[in-house]
């Protein structure tokens, strides 16, 4: 039986196919502009874009994975592969960041002429106004999905949309300086700028990197949900004895609620499985993507209202 596409799946494949078309276009004029402009901050650029496109093929590949189901193999599903997607942008953007800070070191001390800044002006102009309208659409998609791998491309698109701005702002010095006295500055421009760069980059990546490894540890789903999960379960308070081990955690955008319920042990066992059933489904309502496992546990008859030889009010709660 084939599996149905919810709306936030259909929201995370539409991210996903947004930037790969994006960086289709950046990594096209850029490389013209590569071959034309002599800039280490053009090659800082490209470089991220190329990044940029090979993360994007791998992200909408991984989305369609982590939309298949449970299986024999995967018995909660492959919504992690989301988490790993994530933690690999932010590793490559920061291996990035400190190879292009050595080559602009490097470049310091033998600085070179940039060649048709105007065109690499136009490039960044137009590259930064990409990466911005294409960030804005993946962030609202981001919302509506969930996903943090989706997220996870909104930040990449408005890096690389800072960066264009800020190497764009440097051909501008750079061609304000060849018509002024101060000319015998303008070569160390472009590395200072993608050195600059490759700083602004990197704590966005690392705190990228971070998050994703920290959700790969199978991190509890946010605190508002675990008090929506309590709520749900105080609704239906008058039919068990007791809850506990309530244990949550996420895998990409879905997320998971085990809570073992303690029911009177005189219950019949169709009769509890018809409350434990409303538990689980009221629960999965109200925590949007989750799915709910509730265990039932006989009570151990060690309760005061038991001792003194009193009815339990569980089996036949008020209406």
């Amino acid at each position: 039986m084939e599996k149905i596409i919810t709306s936030k799946e259909r929201y995370m494949i539409q991210a996903a196919l947004i930037s790969l078309w994006f960086n289709v276009v950046l990594f096209t004029f850029k490389l013209a502009a590569l071959i034309i402009v002599r800039s280490l901050a053009i090659v800082t650029d490209f470089a991220i874009t190329i990044v940029g496109l090979t993360v994007s093929a791998i992200l909408y590949n991984s989305l369609k994975l982590s939309m298949r189901p449970a299986d024999l193999l995967h018995n909660y599903g492959y919504g992690k592969v989301e988490h790993v997607c994530e933690a690999m942008e932010g590793i490559v953007l920061l291996g990035i960041a400190i190879i292009m800070s050595f080559q602009s070191i490097a470049t310091l001390f033998h600085p070179s002429h940039v060649t048709f800044p105007w065109i690499g002006f136009a490039s960044s102009v137009l590259s930064l106004t990409l990466n911005f309208t294409g960030a804005f659409f993946i962030f609202q998609l981001a919302r509506k999905s969930s996903s943090p791998a989706v997220r996870a491309e909104g930040v990449h698109y408005t890096l690389e949309g800072f960066i264009s701005a800020a190497i764009a702002c440097a051909f501008i010095i750079t061609i304000l300086l060849r018509q002024s006295r101060y000319s015998s500055i303008e070569p160390y421009v472009d590395p200072v700028t993608t050195i600059l760069i490759s700083m602004a980059i990197s704590l966005p990546s690392i705190k990228l990197a971070k998050q994703a490894f920290v959700n790969l540890l199978d991190i509890s789903i946010e605190e508002p949900s675990k008090m929506e999960v309590v709520m749900r379960l105080a609704r239906h308070a008058d039919h068990y004895c007791n809850f506990k081990d309530m244990k949550t955690r996420t895998a990409g955008h879905k997320k998971f609620v085990e809570v073992k319920i303690i029911m009177p042990k005189d219950m019949l066992f169709s009769k509890a499985h018809e409350v434990i059933s409303k538990i689980e489904k009221d629960i999965a309502a109200g925590i949007p993507d989750s799915e709910v496992t509730v265990t039932m546990v006989p009570c151990s008859k060690e309760c005061g209202l038991i001792q003194d030889n009193k009815p339990c009010p569980y089996l036949n709660p008020a209406i």
